[in-house]
């Protein structure tokens, strides 16, 4: 049992980008097939599908490349350099990630206007997941640098509270 675990985090090290990928689409499909699940209604999943397409053909990859960037420009664990990070991502790599979803789904959904759900939603979402007063569902959402940060503390706006989805 060992030996395939050693074997796929060799592979897991080796193609980080490849695996990032398909983590943000296994992880979003699971959130959204969850909500509908908790919701009580029927299974979407072409709604589902839809999630997995944007977290595939943008999010995955503007994180890891993003977070890339990030950890070039501003090097370093030290507090300074950490706080530094999450304000830059906060204020850029936020609006970026938020606005792409919306503008994924309303294009994969055959919109009329692709703009609506983002001019609607993008301030509740945003504001969700800014720590502090105000923001973050418990005040403490955590944006730490690395490459999973977004898959693991925040989930995508998918999933964000009903009312705010509605």
């Amino acid at each position: 049992m060992a030996g395939w675990w050693r074997e796929l985090l060799r592979t897991v090290r080796r193609y980080p980008w490849p695996t990032n990928v398909l983590l943000y689409a296994a992880l979003f499909s699971a959130g959204d097939a969850l909500q509908q699940r908790l919701r009580g209604g029927p299974a979407d999943w072409r709604q589902t599908r839809h999630v997995a397409t944007v977290a595939v053909a943008f999010h995955a990859n503007f994180n890891y490349v993003w977070l890339r960037l990030l950890e070039r420009a501003l090097p370093g664990r030290a507090p300074r350099a950490v706080l530094a990070k999450v304000l830059c991502d906060q204020a850029f790599g936020g609006p970026v990630y938020v606005s792409a979803f919306y503008f994924g789904m309303s294009i994969l959904q055959e919109k009329d206007d692709i703009f609506l759900d983002l001019r609607q939603k993008f301030w509740n979402s945003y504001k969700s997941a800014v720590p502090g007063p105000g923001g973050g569902r418990d005040g403490a959402t955590s944006r730490a640098p690395g490459p999973l940060r977004r898959c693991w503390l925040e989930p995508p706006p998918s999933l964000q509270p009903a009312a705010e989805m509605e």
